[in-house]
């Protein structure tokens, strides 16, 4: 058995109203899509985040640069491909949307290999499929959703009513008093049956402006500890990152855009508590994995990012996750799910998520959603 052909898409989702973080606008999730077929007809799927405008980019990587190295290969030789096609990045870029179409490639290598054992992933894995405990993921900026602190009240109110008791909210896109006004705000729904953490997406310059934040979000939650402060720094800022660990109460939390074991290297060193390694990212299910077992290996826990879909499969396979992210379709902020039929869409209740049992990852495509938004050209 061999590879026989490969199938990408690139994908453009406008987001439901405007909408941004911290430091960034978002007017559209792009997404890379990839099937891969044998040459006795069995397919796997694949996918990756592609960001706010670069879907042909990823495309063009996994076409032109991936995917001859793929076509022809054993498909059951997984970790021998990626290897291969790692080498093949080195002059073109062995980091940014090279990694996100390698990672896209590799999964659907992997959904390929469950669906032929007839075993959802996690199975496949050594895992088992029972419930995981998740997080209601949101609280960005909607400048047409009103004052900041009643928006923000009112979406941990939604986030219960799906039966969430933890919850996420962005911070860095205002000043520290307007952000430590939310974070009361948000405390307040919350009361005491859950816990918040906070993401800043890279937004503070130093370790100090970090610092400096935190203290007021933490002043401002009063006597609930915040669960974990995510990314406050740029990804680049390893050192800055682990110095700030040291000095805070809160656990910092950070790896979302941290791609190969490489990378992860040093926060692993420095004892970052938690790291958040997106599979879609960081150079598919065969990376995390390794990233994963060495993470054990410090005690350090897993909170992947995003991409709950395959999340979960990988989150039950290993002894250190800490917990899954949940982006509910009806924020229209995540809207991988749009792409997706109703019927194969995550299952979520009483602050978990449940494992698919389909075999594979368990995701069907809805092709005319797909073709919908497919960006031609």
């Amino acid at each position: 058995m061999t590879i026989a052909s490969i199938r990408t898409r690139a994908i453009g989702v406008p987001v439901d109203k405007p909408t941004r973080m911290s430091n960034r606008e978002l007017g559209a999730r792009h997404y890379l899509l990839v099937e891969v077929t044998t040459d006795d007809g069995a397919t796997g799927v694949g996918y990756t985040y592609a960001g706010t405008g670069s879907g042909h980019l990823a495309k063009c990587a996994a076409d032109d640069l991936l995917a001859p190295v793929y076509l022809g290969g054993d498909p059951n030789d997984v970790v021998g491909l990626w290897d291969r096609a790692y080498q093949e990045t080195l002059l073109e870029g062995r980091r940014g949307t090279v990694l996100r179409a390698l990672s896209a490639l590799d999964i659907a290598l992997w959904d390929l290999r469950a669906k032929q054992a007839g075993l959802p992933l996690v199975s496949l894995l050594g895992g088992a499929t029972a419930p995981l405990p998740a997080y209601a993921s949101g609280g960005y900026y909607r400048p047409d959703e009103g004052a900041w602190t009643d928006a923000v009240a009112r979406e941990i109110e939604f986030n219960a009513s799906q039966g969430f008791t933890d919850h996420k909210i962005k911070v860095g896109g205002l000043s520290v008093a307007e952000d430590a006004a939310r974070v009361a705000a948000a405390i307040e729904a919350i009361g005491d049956t859950g816990r918040l953490s906070l993401d800043a997406n890279n937004a503070y310059r130093s370790v100090h402006e970090a610092r400096t934040a935190i203290t007021a979000f933490e002043r401002a939650a009063g006597d609930h500890p915040l669960w974990w402060f995510e990314e406050p720094l740029s990804p680049d800022a390893n050192a800055g990152h682990a110095e700030l660990s040291r000095t805070i109460r809160t656990p910092v939390a950070t790896g979302e855009i941290h791609q190969t074991r490489w990378e992860f290297r040093p926060l692993i060193e420095a004892g970052i508590p938690i790291l958040q390694c997106d599979a879609g990212v960081a150079g598919g299910v065969t990376e995390w994995l390794r990233i994963a077992a060495t993470a054990a290996t410090f005690g350090l826990q897993m909170a992947p990012h995003w991409h709950h879909n395959l999340h979960v499969h990988l989150c039950g396979a290993v002894s250190n996750t800490l917990v899954v992210e949940y982006f509910a379709l009806e924020k229209g902020i995540y809207n991988f799910e749009r792409l997706l039929t109703p019927a194969s869409r995550l299952r979520y209740a009483d602050n978990q998520v449940f494992i698919p049992e389909r075999p594979g990852l368990g995701i069907e495509f809805d092709e005319e959603m797909v073709t919908k938004y497919e960006l031609m050209g």
